[in-house]
C-alpha cells in the first residue's frame, strides 16, 4: 500500500529546499575537519609535523578528524536527501526517479566535470602532485572511475591517487547509494508493509557497516574506501529523516527544552564516539570493531533530528561555520588544489631563506583553511550554483 500524500499543513514545494543552521554547523565543523586533516598530512608526509606543537589531545581534535567529518557528511546527506524529497514529492512512494536523478545531476555534475578536466590538464602537463602515476591506473582509468562512481574501489585495489583524486571516494559512495534510492522507494513503498521492508533494508546497512569495515575487509585501505561501510552511516540518516517528518506531520515535536537537551545528549555521543584523549578499554572495544563510526553517527543523527525540530536561526559567532557548512560541496572538491600548491610554497620558502618549517606548520595549514573558503567561493558564486539553478529550472 502507498505512504500517504503529504498533510495539507506541509507546504512542500516551499519547504523542499529549506536550509537548517544547526546542520550547516555540522557540515561546516566536518569539512573545516577535512582541510586540516588534509592539510596535516601533506605537511607530514613532507618531514613537516605539528604533532609536539600543541597538546596532544587538541592536537588530536584539530588535525585527526576529517575521517569522522566525512562520517558525519555521509549522516547528514542522507538525512537532507530524504527529508527534501518527503517534501518535495509528499511521500517517498511517489518519487519520481526521472525528477530525483536531474535535481542530484545538477548539484554534483557541474563541479565534478570541471575539477576532472582541470586534474585533467594538469596530469597530462606532468604537474607536480596531480600526475597520476598509481600503478595500475591510467588517467582514462581514472576518469572513468569518477564518473562511474567506483573510485573508491579503484584506490582500495591499487592504492591512493593523487591527494584532488582521492577525495572523490566518498562521492562515489554516496552517489551509488543515491543511484539505488529512488528505486528502492519506489519499489519497496508502493507495496504492502512497504515501510517495514524500507526500514528493515535501512536498518540492514546499518548493521553490515562495522563488518564490512572490519571482517569484510582484507586490507586497511578497502576497510576506508568501503561501499557498505559508508552507506549504514547514510541509511541512518535516511531514517532520521523519517523520524523526523513523522513528529512534524502529527504535531508531536516535543518542548524547546527536552529538543536542547537531546541535541546536547547526542553531541556527548560524537564526543564519545571520537574522544581527542584515551579514555578506556571499552572504548578501545569499539575501536576494535568500528563501531564508533556507527556511534559517531547515531549522535549526528540524534543532534540533527533536534535542531531540524527545534529550527532556531544560528548564532552570529557560528556564521563562518554555517558559510562553511552551505559551500562544503565545492571546498570539498576543490581544497586539495590550495593545500597541493601552499605546501609547495611552504617548501620553497623553508628552502630559499634556509628556515625549518617546525614552527611555522600551523600557520601554513592555517593559511590553507582561509584559502581553501575564498577558491570555494568563487566556484560556487560563479560556476556551481548558476548551473545548479539553471538545470534545476529545466526540471518537469
Amino acid at each position: 500500500m502507498a505512504q500517504a500524500t503529504v498533510p495539507a499543513m506541509v507546504p512542500v514545494a516551499a519547504e523542499a529546499t529549506q536550509r537548517f543552521d544547526g546542520v550547516d554547523v555540522l557540515r561546516g565543523i566536518s569539512i573545516v575537519a577535512v582541510v586540516l586533516l588534509h592539510g596535516y598530512l601533506r605537511l607530514f608526509l613532507e618531514g613537516h609535523s605539528a604533532r609536539g606543537l600543541l597538546p596532544l589531545p587538541l592536537f588530536r581534535l584539530l588535525f585527526l578528524n576529517g575521517g569522522n567529518g566525512v562520517t558525519v557528511f555521509f549522516a547528514v546527506s542522507g538525512f537532507l536527501i530524504t527529508y527534501t524529497s518527503l517534501r518535495r514529492f509528499g511521500s517517498l512512494a511517489a518519487m519520481r526517479a526521472k525528477v530525483f536523478y536531474r535535481i542530484r545531476f545538477a548539484r554534483i555534475a557541474p563541479l565534478l566535470l570541471l575539477v576532472l578536466a582541470v586534474l585533467s590538464g594538469l596530469h597530462l602537463a606532468h604537474a607536480s602532485g596531480f600526475h597520476v602515476h598509481t600503478p595500475g591506473v591510467t588517467l582514462p582509468r581514472a576518469l572513468f572511475s569518477a564518473l562511474t562512481f567506483h573510485l573508491n574501489w579503484l584506490e582500495a585495489r591499487y592504492g591512493y591517487l593523487p591527494a584532488n583524486w582521492d577525495v572523490m571516494w566518498s562521492l562515489s559512495v554516496e552517489e551509488m547509494f543515491y543511484l539505488f534510492f529512488p528505486l528502492v522507494c519506489v519499489a519497496l513503498l508502493r507495496a504492502r508493509r512497504g515501510m517495514l521492508y524500507f526500514v528493515g533494508l535501512a536498518v540492514l546497512l546499518m548493521v553490515l557497516a562495522p563488518i564490512a569495515r572490519t571482517a569484510w575487509a582484507p586490507t586497511e585501505l578497502y576497510a576506508e574506501k568501503s561501499y557498505l561501510g559508508g552507506m549504514g552511516s547514510i541509511a541512518m540518516g535516511c531514517l532520521a529523516a523519517l523520524v523526523v517528518t513523522r513528529l512534524q506531520r502529527r504535531r508531536t515535536v516535543p518542548s524547546d527544552v527536552r529538543l536542547l537537551m537531546l541535541a546536547w545528549m547526542g553531541a556527548i555521543l560524537m564526543f564519545v564516539a571520537a574522544p581527542p584523549f584515551p579514555i578506556g578499554r571499552w572504548h578501545k572495544y569499539l575501536d576494535v570493531r568500528d563501531l564508533d563510526d556507527s556511534l559517531l553517527t547515531f549522535g549526528t543523527c540524534v543532534v540533527m533530528a533536534a535542531l531540524v525540530l527545534r529550527n532556531r536561526a544560528g548564532r552570529r559567532w557560528t556564521a563562518p561555520l554555517r558559510w562553511f557548512g552551505r559551500h562544503s560541496y565545492e571546498v570539498y572538491l576543490t581544497h586539495e588544489f590550495v593545500v597541493v600548491w601552499i605546501t609547495m610554497l611552504a617548501l620553497h620558502v623553508g628552502t630559499t631563506y634556509g628556515r625549518g618549517l617546525h614552527y611555522g606548520v600551523l600557520a601554513w595549514i592555517a593559511l590553507m583553511l582561509l584559502l581553501s573558503a575564498p577558491l570555494g567561493w568563487l566556484v560556487a558564486k560563479f560556476f556551481s550554483e548558476p548551473l545548479n539553478r539553471r538545470l534545476r529550472l529545466q526540471q518537469g
